[in-house]
């Protein structure tokens, strides 16, 4: 690989930073001045130096978002703010895309990534990835309906869908609404609003709280992001 290549890759700066810093003689290949940026260099055995900084090679990048309401899951849009909005300019790479989607009126957890293989993997209906949603719902939620969504709903339209645990919390009468956290094993478009518009009720409000292995980080406030661990990263691709 070039090293201004490999040093774009890193988000170390622009390509016309980059021939700057190796004019400047701030780039080095296992101790050798980098003189043009044509230089070849490989990523997983030689050490690249940015003045004394050691720039590690990576390939894939994870992160966790907590997705807010009224943004689009989406890499790109001309008239609204999409989740690759909220990334900042050290973070942010053409290559990151979001796994799957949320609506735009549904918070919560979303996993960004530019592992196109792994995504694929965990959005396919054969691997059964699990989805677990917090919902505040209108009406008395009961074992019923909960019932109902584990032997299998039928939507509206006649969709039948696979099994769902719905566990059921506290209900509020002064509101008539219920608090409950529903488990999916597929992704269908606005599933879970339209599971519970099949028993005559409406989703209030809806986030998401895990994704597979992951769990929603409790310090991690609605439109900031981190990178994942290396545990979490393995639990993914495991």
């Amino acid at each position: 690989m070039r090293i201004d290549k490999f040093l774009h890759d890193m988000n170390i700066g622009t390509r016309t930073q980059i021939r700057k810093l190796i004019k400047d003689k701030l780039v080095f290949i296992n101790n050798e001045l980098v003189k043009t940026g044509r230089m070849k260099v490989d990523p997983l055995a030689d050490e690249v130096r940015l003045e004394e900084q050691v720039i590690e090679y990576k390939r894939y990048f994870y992160f966790m978002l907590n997705k807010p309401l009224g943004v689009v899951t989406a890499t790109e849009d001309r008239k609204q703010k999409t989740v690759m909005d909220l990334f900042n300019k050290i973070d942010k790479r053409k290559d990151l895309f979001p796994v799957g989607r949320l609506d735009k009126d549904t918070q919560g957890l979303l996993l960004v990534t530019n592992n196109g293989i792994l995504a694929h993997k965990l959005l396919s209906p054969e691997h059964h990835v699990s989805k677990a949603y917090e919902a505040v719902v209108t009406g008395k939620i009961t074992e019923d309906i909960a019932l109902e969504f584990q032997q299998g709903i039928v939507l509206k339209d006649g969709t039948q869908l696979k099994p769902a645990e719905l566990l059921i919390g506290e209900y509020s009468a002064l509101d008539n609404q219920t608090i409950v956290h529903i488990t999916l094993n597929e992704g269908k478009y606005h599933q879970v609003r339209r599971m519970f518009g099949s028993v005559g009720e409406r989703v209030v409000s809806l986030r998401r709280i895990s994704f597979g292995p992951l769990d929603l980080d409790v310090g991690l406030l609605p439109g900031t992001y981190r990178e994942l661990t290396d545990s979490e990263i393995d639990q993914l691709i495991n």
